[in-house]
């Protein structure tokens, strides 16, 4: 038996207790040098890896994780992949800026069409949004869905390199009422999920654990989800290496007319 969504929810409701107690402490912006993935561990993202660790260790069931910092870890055997970012936007866990989260996913395979629950938690406000394949989305409880006119009113967009990346959606940023750049992927989709925006963008190749969780969030709540050029991505393999590009948007129409867009554009460069 793979994990169940009120175990992953415990994993989360104690990791925000524990960050949330020694937050002082973990913005400590020294490096401990790199995770699986590339990018730099802080502090406050190994002890987050370190706490869903030793609550995996006392579920006591075959489990695969596959993390930002340790990259494929098994336990009692290895079994189904749980996808964790132990803190997504920990630039702004250190630097004093309250949005970030916790992400997890499990998945039941290898491709990101298998992933069967998806779990983010706000790590300040304490605010979970969860989904299991095939029974919707929800916020502490309550069932959400995406956006259901056709307005673009806000996109919220990430970036690696802003000198680069922006210039590449810069013409779509234009269409929307309003933009916003959070600096957490996970709660980017999940506020995406609620009805809070209308289109998430980052034109860099993300990584599986980036997204999984939001991914199932936002398509149980109505959303659509593809790379930037409308392509399906229910194919692409879980891991630690950065894969596509991401697009979602809160329904089919806005995501017709967002693809319009980013190939117009893409036209005019030529």
């Amino acid at each position: 038996m793979s994990l169940r969504i009120d175990e992953i929810r415990n994993i989360g409701q104690k990791l925000r207790r524990e960050i949330l107690n020694s937050l002082n402490e973990l913005r400590d912006t020294r490096s401990l040098g790199r995770g699986a993935s590339g990018d730099i561990t802080h502090p406050i993202d190994r002890r987050a890896e370190e706490m869903i660790f030793q609550e995996i260790m006392e579920i006591k069931r075959p489990i695969t994780v596959v993390s930002e910092e340790s990259g494929f870890t098994d336990f009692f055997g290895g079994g189904p992949r749980l996808l964790i970012d132990p803190i997504d936007g920990s630039k702004n866990a250190v630097s004093g800026i309250t949005t970030f989260s916790t992400s997890i996913a499990l998945v039941n395979g290898d491709t990101i069409g298998d992933i069967i629950i998806g779990y983010v938690i706000n790590i300040i406000s304490g605010d979970e949004y969860w989904s299991v394949k095939g029974e919707g989305s929800f916020l502490n409880g309550r069932r959400i869905q995406t956006q259901e006119d056709s307005k673009l009113k806000v996109i919220a967009y990430e970036t690696q390199v802003p000198g680069r990346d922006i210039a590449r959606i810069l013409s779509l940023l234009s269409h929307f009422n309003r933009t916003r750049c959070f600096g957490s992927t996970a709660l980017d989709m999940s506020f995406l999920a609620q009805g809070a925006i209308s289109v998430f963008i980052t034109p860099a190749p993300s990584r599986s654990f980036d997204f999984a969780a939001g991914y199932l969030i936002v398509k149980e709540a109505g959303g659509i989800i593809t790379d930037t050029e409308g392509n399906d991505i229910e194919g692409v393999q879980i891991g630690v290496k950065r894969t596509i590009p991401l697009l979602a948007s809160a329904n089919q129409s806005i995501h017709k007319r967002v693809i319009d867009i980013l190939r117009q554009n893409t036209d005019l460069q030529k």
